[in-house]
């Protein structure tokens, strides 16, 4: 447990801004991929609005 006393408030905030990041750089990404990967029931990143919904 000695690991956890090493993270500082500078790593937390890095990990958040790296998650943000990246999930502004699929976003980005997604309106260049086909629909196949980045559509409604895409692959990679599923853009429908029935999330949730076992059809």
């Amino acid at each position: 447990m000695d690991f956890i006393a090493h993270i500082t408030v500078g790593h937390v905030i890095s990990a958040f801004l790296v998650c943000v990041l990246l999930r502004e750089i699929l976003i980005t990404v997604a309106d260049f991929l086909p629909d196949s990967l980045a559509g409604p029931n895409g692959w990679m990143i599923d853009t429908s609005d029935d999330l949730g919904k076992n059809d």
